[in-house]
């Protein structure tokens, strides 16, 4: 292991880097374009839920709010307003992180299983307006005719309908909040988080605003889990109702729970690995849903630190 020392550092100082050149060749390992599509967006879901939980100590059961407010939010631009796809994509991102401000604002204030409760209860809230504001949502057949065929792009026109110029835009995006969580988790405000996740009196003894700490991760966490829903709009042209679902919520933990909760590329990790399961037991049998739970089970008695987490672990542990 030792050999390979000088190789895992230097990926682990270029690590946006090294996850952009994996995902650009993503494509290749999975079955259709399609697939590799909701990975990168679930991954993108899932990496922004783990600045909250894995990063900052947080558990939340109602972020699907955010992922389906970005969802909704591009999709009312296009549909009802007309807007191009990239002031559609601001305005899923910026109503998503609103949202993000007014429930975070709210559940910060109480701790622990209070805290992941009081999330589910806001989420909820969430779900319930968009369900009600059929004229704009579409209610339980959910909105369509989110259709972005053709994206201008400084002179270039490229066919959003393939699936892999769609990969390939998404992954733009992808990158983008890659380097802004790697750059986020560099910085001062990366240590304080980890420090109020470690030891939270500790933090605010230390002379740390941790209810301002809590916050602006919140948000953060939000506006990535909205770029999310936006991507996710554009790529099924449809946003179904089940965005907001808690289902969706409890589905970002398991991923975040089987990549390795507080790595880098933990997320992509666990949503690969939930949605290839999926789609590998989905044509075997219609009971899939129980061999998910026996693998998410496995991963949490067995391997604890989730899967990549573990073979970072694993790795560092052999090198010393």
């Amino acid at each position: 292991m030792e050999a390979f020392r000088p190789q895992v550092d230097f990926i682990a100082r270029h690590r946006v880097a090294a996850v952009v050149v994996f995902l650009s060749l993503f494509p290749l390992l999975v079955p259709y374009q399609a697939l590799a599509v909701n990975i990168l967006i679930f991954g993108l879901y899932a990496m922004g839920f783990n600045i909250l939980f894995g990063y900052t100590g947080m558990l939340s059961f109602g972020h699907a709010a955010f992922l389906g407010t970005g969802s909704y939010g591009a999709g009312i631009a296009i549909v009802h307003l007309g807007w191009p796809w990239y002031v559609a994509i601001a305005t899923g991102v910026a109503a998503a992180t609103a949202v993000g401000m007014v429930v975070g604002f709210l559940a910060i204030r109480a701790r622990g299983i209070y805290f992941a409760m009081v999330t589910l209860a806001l989420a909820q809230c969430v779900y319930y307006v968009f369900f009600q504001a059929e004229t704009y949502t579409g209610g339980e057949n959910g909105l369509r005719g989110v259709e972005v065929g053709v994206i201008d792009l400084f002179g270039w026109r490229l066919d959003f309908v393939d699936p892999t110029v769609k990969y390939y835009v998404v992954l733009a995006f992808v990158a983008f909040a890659l380097w802004f969580v790697s750059r986020v988790l560099g910085s001062p405000f990366g240590a304080v988080i980890e420090t109020v996740r470690e030891n939270e009196r500790r933090a605010q003894a230390c002379g740390y605003d941790v209810a301002r700490t809590k916050l602006v991760a919140f948000v953060i966490s939000a506006a990535l889990c909205g770029l999310a829903g936006t991507l996710r709009a554009l790529h099924l042209s449809i946003v179904p109702i089940d965005s907001l679902h808690y289902l969706t919520s409890g589905l970002v933990v398991m991923m975040c729970l089987l990549g390795g909760m507080g790595t880098f590329f933990g997320p992509f990790v666990g949503a690969a690995t939930l949605l290839l399961i999926e789609e590998t037991f989905t044509n075997l049998t219609r009971h899939w849903q129980l061999i998910t739970g026996v693998v998410f089970m496995a991963c949490v008695l067995f391997f604890p630190r989730g899967i990549w987490g573990s073979i970072l672990h694993w790795i560092r542990r052999e090198g010393r």
